[in-house]
């Protein structure tokens, strides 16, 4: 698994646009997808290229994993390509493959999360969240998924001030954590009263 790679982000429509970061942990060196709403989640982020799928890796990791069924590691990499390449179809087989052999690897569960909500699925993209902090209580990148998936997926602001607020209580200096104050900014800017104080979901 490729650790600390972060997807930036920008996302629109709901209550302006943010500024801050989606993450996701999958290696993405020369590109980053962009926040969608949910209306959009299905195509292509706007203002980013996807990455060339390089056909003769895949058919070497194909064949990796053929060989050694018990390997997630072949299984996360050709995850990662389609990631990269935005065949998120393709990324959430390879993923769902690897979490069944790893599933104590939150970094793979959150990216499989990742997938579902730009495959327009934000109920299993937040079912995946859920588990991804079961391992990990404390884990931002997932917090900050989780408040993105809420406010643009399920227009759930009051779930997503929580989850961001979480994110800023855990490391307020961190970049996740800046980012999510850069959302909460954004979303009280444009509904300077977003309801009632977040209460805890039990999740």
């Amino acid at each position: 698994m490729k650790s600390e790679s972060i997807a930036f982000g920008i996302a629109g429509v709901a209550f302006g646009l943010i500024a801050g970061w989606i993450i996701g942990t999958v290696q993405a060196p020369s590109r980053a997808p962009a926040a969608l709403p949910a209306q959009a989640a299905a195509t292509a982020p706007a203002g980013t290229r996807a990455a060339v799928l390089d056909q003769a890796q895949v058919n070497a990791l194909t064949s990796v994993a053929g060989r050694d069924p018990s390997n997630a590691k072949p299984r996360v990499e050709l995850a990662n390509l389609y990631f990269d390449a935005e065949r998120y179809d393709d990324a959430i087989k390879w993923y769902s493959e690897a979490v069944k052999l790893s599933p104590n690897d939150v970094n793979v569960s959150t990216d499989l999360g990742v997938c579902y909500y730009y495959t327009n699925q934000p109920d299993k993209a937040l079912e995946q969240f859920d588990h991804s902090l079961k391992l990990d209580p404390k884990h931002t990148k997932t917090l900050l998924n989780v408040g993105i998936v809420k406010a643009f997926g399920k227009q759930d602001l009051a779930g997503a001030t929580e989850a961001w607020q979480q994110v800023i209580q855990i490391a307020p200096d961190g970049p996740e954590g800046q980012a999510a104050k850069r959302a909460l900014d954004s979303l009280r800017s444009a509904h300077p009263s977003p309801g009632a104080p977040a209460q805890k979901s039990g999740t």
